[in-house]
Parts: C-alpha cells; structure tokens; sequence
C-alpha cells in the first residue's frame, strides 16, 4: 500500500514533520510518496531516511517515496 502525502506549498522543516508523523501509520514494507517543493526537501527527506534507518526508494522532480523499513 502507499500513502501519498501532498507537502506542495510547505516550506522546511514542515514536509519532514508531516512525513514523521506519517510513516507509523502505515505498515512495515509500505510506502509514502511525498510531493514537496521546497528546495530544502531535496536534502532534508534523504537526510531523515539516513538518520530514522528508512529507505529512501526514490526522489526527484519533487517526488519523494519512502519505504517504511522498521
């Protein structure tokens, strides 16, 4: 399953909290693709992957899909 979560508009650090919040909430092995485009996403949301142990599965054009590992 995926959980699409629309961050367009949303200036740092709010796409990274709206992804931490979202992530608990699906199953390990699911996915949420975050739309952002705030450039700071572009750093930020594999930068919480790296830190958080999640897997970044994809990121550009501001699109962003995060797999939940744990």
């Amino acid at each position: 399953m995926n959980v699409d979560l629309d961050c367009l508009g949303l200036l740092c650090p709010l796409p990274v909290i709206k992804l931490a919040k979202t992530l608990p909430t699906v199953a390990v092995g699911d996915t949420v693709t975050v739309l952002a485009d705030d450039p700071a996403a572009a750093t930020d949301i594999p930068a919480w992957c790296r830190m958080r142990s999640q897997d970044l599965v994809s990121a550009g054009e501001n699109r962003y899909v995060v797999r939940r590992v744990s």
